[in-house]
């Protein structure tokens, strides 16, 4: 039975009304690669953005990057700028014998919480180790520094440690990964599919070569992410990797599948309402996790303090 091409995944509602239409796309996909059910144009291209940096990270460990447990879930990492982020990206920076000055990421500020108490104390310039992705940078210079690689021209698009991330991540989600963009980072940023980045999570929650890094995103999730986010509180309820990226998708490898949902309007709170269907799908949503995650899969709207409303699924998942 082929999937529906039916593109409406979300609704919002607000005081009764409903005042947003979310078009997007759902996959679920089984150990052996196969689409088990899915909604919406599952096929369609859009980029990774971050939901490629659990691939990214393995392919600078597997380049010599010192990355015990713990510095590799930062590497996986859009982190939210917290203490323990930015020092354990400097850590591994400074174990490669590198330092912030040579992270080619944008300064930036961390997230609100943090950044307050930051401010707070004096501390108010935007620098490239708050930047979210600093983490995944230190990385990948220092998977440079240990093979011998230029660490000055490590974002671009044909350098040895990117051409090898474009190719794994062609290898795992069976889709050409095509000419490369710019991430927001300034990072070589590689196409995907709805389908092909749930076939990229199953392999990540199946293959023996992903299982570092599977474990220990489902160990750290808040390393990965950060308090009050979706993929932090996803891998919390479900002890699962999961990931977001930019512009509305998110990735989740659990119980022997990859799940994925792609919001067309960029929404991450549509993402993550697209993949609570496959969770749905998969038996997933007991009633402790349903209700841990009720806010992710069907986040709240608020009307000055009180609850006006909630953005709900609409998509119904067939089965392929």
């Amino acid at each position: 039975m082929p999937v529906s091409t039916d593109e409406l995944l979300a609704i919002v509602e607000r005081s009764g009304l409903v005042e947003e239409y979310h078009d997007g796309a759902v996959a679920v996909v089984d150990s052996h690669g196969r689409l088990v059910a899915g909604a919406g144009h599952v096929d369609r291209p859009f980029y990774y953005r971050s939901a490629s940096k659990p691939f990214q990270a393995v392919v600078s460990l597997e380049a010599g990057a010192d990355l015990p447990p713990t510095h590799l879930a930062v590497a996986c990492a859009s982190h939210s700028g917290d203490p323990v982020h930015v020092a354990i990206a400097l850590d591994i920076l400074g174990r490669a014998g590198l330092s912030e000055t040579d992270l080619r990421c944008p300064p930036a500020r961390p997230r609100p919480a943090a950044d307050r108490r930051l401010a707070a104390s004096g501390d108010t310039e935007p620098a490239r180790r708050y930047h979210n992705c600093s983490g995944k940078h230190a990385a990948m210079l220092a998977a440079c520094a240990a093979s011998g690689w230029d660490t000055a021209t490590y974002l671009e698009a044909h350098h040895p440690l990117q051409e090898r991330v474009a190719d794994l991540l062609t290898e795992v989600s069976g889709v050409d990964s095509g000419s490369p963009g710019v991430d927001g980072c300034g990072a070589p940023v590689w196409r995907t599919t709805t389908a092909g980045l749930a076939r990229a999570f199953a392999r990540l929650e199946t293959d023996e070569r992903f299982d570092q890094v599977r474990r220990v995103m489902a160990a750290y999730p808040l390393l990965v992410s950060g308090v009050g986010r979706n993929d932090g509180a996803m891998g919390q309820w479900l002890g699962a990797a999961a990931k977001v990226g930019a512009a509305g998708c998110l990735g989740v490898a659990v119980a022997g599948h990859g799940i994925a949902a792609k919001a067309w309007s960029g929404s991450s709170e549509v993402a993550g309402v697209g993949v609570g269907l496959g969770l749905a799908h998969l038996g997933l949503l007991t009633t402790s996790v349903a209700e841990g995650l009720h806010d992710v899969v069907q986040p709240p709207l608020f009307g000055g303090a009180e609850e006006a409303g909630r953005i709900r699924p609409v998509a119904v998942l067939e089965s392929v």
